[in-house]
Order: C-alpha cells, then sequence, then structure tokens
C-alpha cells in the first residue's frame, strides 16, 4: 500500500484522498496524471482566453470543468481557486478575474510538482 512520507496537510495536493480515490493502485495513479498533464493545459489556455477578454460566461463554463478535474486529481487548494472563478463567471462579476486566475495556475503548478515528485518516489 502506498503512504506519503509525511503530513500532507501542508501539501498542495491530497494525497491520502488521492490514494484512497486509486485504491493504492500506482499504475492507475501514473495513468491518471498522465491524462491530467496531456489535457489540463488546453482547457486552463481556454480559461485564460476567456479571462482575458472577459467572456465571464466561459470563464463560468471552463472554470468548472476545470474545478472537477482538479478535484479528480485531489489539488483542493487549486480547485478551489477555480470555484471562486466560477462564482466570478457566474455572477458576471470582473474583478479580480486576472488575480484570480494567476492564483490558480500558481497552485495547480505546485500541486503538479508536488505530484510528480511523490510518483517520483513511488518508482525508487
Amino acid at each position: 500500500m502506498i503512504q506519503p512520507d509525511d503530513d500532507s496537510s501542508d501539501l498542495s495536493v491530497d494525497l491520502p484522498e488521492l490514494l484512497t480515490r486509486v485504491d493504492a493502485d500506482r499504475k492507475l495513479l501514473r495513468e491518471l496524471l498522465g491524462i491530467f498533464k496531456r489535457e489540463f493545459p488546453c482547457i486552463l489556455q481556454s480559461l485564460q482566453e476567456a479571462v482575458v477578454r472577459g467572456d465571464m460566461k466561459k470563464v463560468e463554463v471552463t472554470a468548472h470543468t476545470i474545478k472537477g478535474m482538479l478535484a479528480n486529481v485531489s489539488f483542493r487548494r487549486a480547485a478551489a481557486s477555480a470555484v471562486r472563478l466560477e462564482r466570478m463567471g457566474q455572477q458576471r462579476n470582473t474583478q479580480g478575474r486576472q488575480e484570480e486566475l494567476a492564483s490558480l495556475e500558481q497552485m495547480a503548478s505546485l500541486a503538479l510538482a508536488e505530484l510528480e515528485g511523490f510518483c517520483t518516489e513511488m518508482i525508487r
């Protein structure tokens, strides 16, 4: 059974939750990470374009999709940022959208690095 080495409460990825999702299956975890890494950049680009244009309907829809993707890989903090963007889109609130997008990008990047590091450690 795969176990994170330390308390994951300070991490961007909820490793215990993610490991439960994949039933501690290393191969499945690597496959899930691979799918995420292939699909996420395109959808993130779509969100970035919507934010720049101020297309808040598109922000709402795309942030909702991203929220689900992030939740599937247990990137809780980044998913919470996507929720905030989704709400901004629902309310057609354009204020702070670029800052929230930057926050989401940073949190997703940190979480991805953490997860990749964990997957590398699993292989050893």
